[in-house]
């Protein structure tokens, strides 16, 4: 990982530990983001095991000699955190709001694949070599382009809600609404088919830090006790980071390309 990569990677760290500190907190899993069924035995136990997995592999990931190790154990907690999404899909495959469930953490996938991919030190040998170096992130890349996609539909198929979520003081919130969910959906599309796609990368990164400050933030300080603001915030904190993540991989336009 090379060094002007690290930003991303302490923010990506951070909200890993943010939201492991507030399984340990709560003795509950990440919410509707981490759909854990109530039924399961010992589902606090194991919500507390998950929180201590996130903190301690947060915090490895910020040192050069355990960040290989913490993303090997970090990335397959990811595709179990994102197979937790696909019996819903399964049940209401024609709700948009599945889709969207499933596609941000998605998104958060993406950025723990360019993870795994840069850090994880598999030999030549490894089962897993065809999904590091260049490969991952590539398939990281094309998993984060698809996953906006749902994402920004849902901004349009929920307008009502995502006109609630715009801060009061903005006029017009439905055309916010409109606004970034067709924004998002043209990255994912830019992204996908190489039109900027670094460019479109770093906005979706830009508009995903906007949300979490502009959102979830000013519902923090009017309910700072509540799990559910805290824990969006730092969702939204770790799928920016993960976006940005994707985006620093993207090789810069050279002079002379045509995209």
């Amino acid at each position: 990982m090379i060094r002007n990569q690290q930003p991303a990677v302490t923010l990506f760290a951070i909200g890993l530990i943010g939201l492991g500190i507030l399984s340990l907190v709560y003795h509950d899993f990440a919410m509707q983001w981490q759909p854990v069924p109530a039924s399961i035995p010992g589902r606090s136990g194991l919500a507390y095991a998950s929180g201590l997995l996130m903190v301690i592999g947060g915090v490895a990931l910020l040192f050069k000699a355990t960040a290989a190790l913490a993303i090997r154990v970090l990335f397959p907690y990811l595709i179990i955190w994102q197979l937790l999404k696909v019996p819903a899909l399964i049940v209401a495959p024609q709700v948009e709001g599945v889709w969207l469930g499933f596609a941000e953490i998605t998104v958060l996938l993406a950025g723990g694949w360019v993870l795994f991919a840069r850090l994880a030190e598999l030999d030549d040998k490894s089962f897993f070599r065809h999904i590091v170096g260049e490969n991952g992130i590539r398939i990281a890349r094309i998993l984060f382009a698809v996953a906006l996609i749902p994402i920004g539909l849902s901004h349009i198929v929920y307008i009502k809600i995502t006109a609630s979520l715009v801060p009061a003081w903005l006029p017009f919130r439905a055309g916010w609404g409109y606004a970034t969910g067709i924004g998002q959906i043209a990255c994912g599309l830019g992204v996908l088919f190489s039109i900027y796609p670094r460019l479109a990368a770093m906005v979706e990164t830009g508009m995903l830090a906007v949300f979490a400050f502009l959102v979830w933030a000013p519902r923090i300080v009017a309910a700072p006790t509540s799990q559910l603001p805290w824990t969006a915030f730092f969702i939204t904190w770790v799928i920016g980071a993960s976006a940005w993540l994707v985006a620093i991989n993207i090789p810069p336009r050279r002079k002379g390309d045509q995209r």
